[in-house]
């Protein structure tokens, strides 16, 4: 009978939980990011102040919960991702993510101060249902960050996959760097390059 209970309370939850999501439109989706990821980085004096290792960890904290990063990871590699060993597909997945992140924290100390404001323009919907591009703008004392974020209906929800950042959606660039390194070294070569570029920025 205990057991049964359990069981029953789970799949409650479980309901809930998908109920939930499933009314999370891609919109929702960024706002919950965007306003958590801002929300985070004022809190923090360094990453107010634009500190770019504290304003990455307040990135990975917050932003990352809303990605689906190995997705991206997946097409910026492009069929090279097929050959790779299980190994190989893990080393690119993180070491992408966290170039990602980098590049989003990067951006993202470029808007400092308490006053930081952001809108979210209406989601433009795939013709699939399934994809989506949500356009926002970020906007502090100095500057002001106009970012497009491209997103894929998965099991678990709307998960951000692309951003456009200058006019630029990352995939798009690093697949142009990511088909110069893999003709030159293969997958390895691509892997000593993401792990290069994010020991750079770490320093």
């Amino acid at each position: 009978m205990k057991k049964l209970l359990v069981a029953v309370l789970a799949l409650c939850v479980m309901t809930v939980a998908y109920g939930q999501s499933a009314k999370s439109g891609p919109n929702d989706v960024v706002k919950d990011a965007v306003e958590a990821t801002v929300k985070a980085a004022k809190a923090d004096p360094a990453a107010r102040d634009g500190d770019l290792k504290a304003t990455i960890k307040v990135v990975e904290t917050n932003f990352l919960p809303y990605t689906d990063f190995r997705r991206t990871t997946r097409i910026a590699v492009g069929q090279a991702w097929n050959t790779a060993t299980p190994d190989q597909q893990k080393q690119l997945f993180e070491q992408f993510q966290q170039l990602l992140v980098n590049t989003y924290a990067l951006q993202l100390t470029q808007v400092r101060g308490q006053a930081v404001k952001f809108k979210i323009d209406p989601a433009q919907l795939g013709a699939n249902g399934k994809d989506a591009v949500v356009q926002s703008d970020v906007s502090g004392i100095n500057d002001d960050l106009q970012v497009g974020y491209r997103l894929g209906l998965t099991d678990d929800g709307w998960k951000i996959y692309d951003i456009d950042m200058g006019g630029a959606w990352l995939i798009r660039v690093y697949q142009q760097q990511f088909a110069g390194q893999l003709a030159q070294g293969g997958v390895d070569a691509l892997i000593k390059f993401l792990v290069d570029h994010n020991a750079r920025v770490a320093q």
